[in-house]
């Protein structure tokens, strides 16, 4: 039985459909990566499944309880690390422990989040707040944020994806290990291919959009944990990316459309300034339909 299914979704804001007909299917303790153009959907589709928003049509469901709204049974972590600023490392954790575990000691939350805190390696700036960080630090805390809630699965929204290039190479790892500790279940969303390889069992290509839905699922067939090295040489992971990108680029294609539409210009010429105003030049444009001719016989 899946962990994590959804049918026949569909989700259409206003006249625009952005995702149609998506199917997906998640065993507990896999990772799979969502990976797709921007705008594609992917946001809408991850939100959908923590239950920020709910689907025109088709259902969810996690671990065979339909998803209707939000729940501590799914931890998120957004791109733009969403965290009070007035708040320290320490404190925003512990806000998301106490909405969890309201009945816990002062003493047991405290122990939970200090775990939590030394496993994404942010004990020495436990007292700092969130200006205080770099971007790689926030996003960290947010993944401390939302393991220390216990959720079944977590939803990693392009996590990355506004950190520099070796700082994402690093949180990368740093998901990869945790992954690995916890065997949690993991949806990733991305828009590039290789760390969907890098770190996913599973990757599956979301077509352009509108009205996007999944395409077929490829398995990373590569032993973790992966080396980083290594991983570029290794052929089945060069096939996996050209094979994800060509979907990708073809589903793109498919979807181009032409549009003729009627363009109205102007009725409108624009003024003579070679010809001065006091020699009967005109100082406003003039519009077409003000212009007569007329035939005027003369004896020369």
């Amino acid at each position: 039985m899946a962990f994590l299914e959804l049918n026949n979704v569909s989700k259409i804001f206003g006249n625009a459909s952005v995702l149609k007909d998506v199917n997906l299917s998640i065993g507990k303790g896999e990772f799979v990566a969502i990976v797709g153009f921007s705008g594609a959907g992917k946001t809408t589709l991850i939100s959908l499944i923590a239950g920020l928003l709910k689907p025109t049509s088709g259902s969810l469901k996690l671990n065979d309880v339909e998803i209707t709204g939000p729940g501590p049974d799914r931890g998120i972590v957004f791109q733009n690390y969403s965290l009070l600023p007035w708040l320290t490392v320490f404190e925003n954790i512990l806000l998301a422990v106490e909405s969890v575990n309201p009945d816990w000691t002062a003493d047991k939350r405290k122990e939970h989040v200090e775990k939590y805190v030394a496993m994404v390696n942010l004990t020495p700036a436990r007292n700092k707040k969130p200006g205080e960080l770099s971007g790689g630090m926030r996003q960290r805390v947010s993944v401390a944020r939302a393991l220390a809630m216990e959720p079944q699965i977590l939803l990693l929204d392009e996590p990355l994806s506004a950190l520099d290039a070796l700082t994402r190479a690093t949180l990368q790892d740093e998901i990869a290990r945790i992954r690995t500790k916890h065997e949690k279940t993991i949806v990733l969303i991305t828009n590039d291919p290789d760390e969907g390889i890098y770190l996913a069992d599973r990757i599956i290509p979301l077509t352009a959009g509108p009205g996007a839905t999944l395409g077929p699922s490829f398995t990373v067939d590569i032993p973790q944990p992966r080396d980083r090295k290594a991983i570029n040489h290794d052929e089945h992971f060069k096939q996996l990316r050209r094979d994800v990108t060509e979907f990708l680029l073809s589903s793109r294609h498919d979807r181009h459309t032409a549009i003729t539409r009627k363009m109205v210009l102007p009725d409108i010429e624009p003024e003579d300034l070679n010809v001065p105003a006091m020699l009967g030049g005109r100082q406003t444009p003039i519009r077409r339909s003000e212009i007569k001719s007329e035939t005027v016989d003369a004896d020369l």
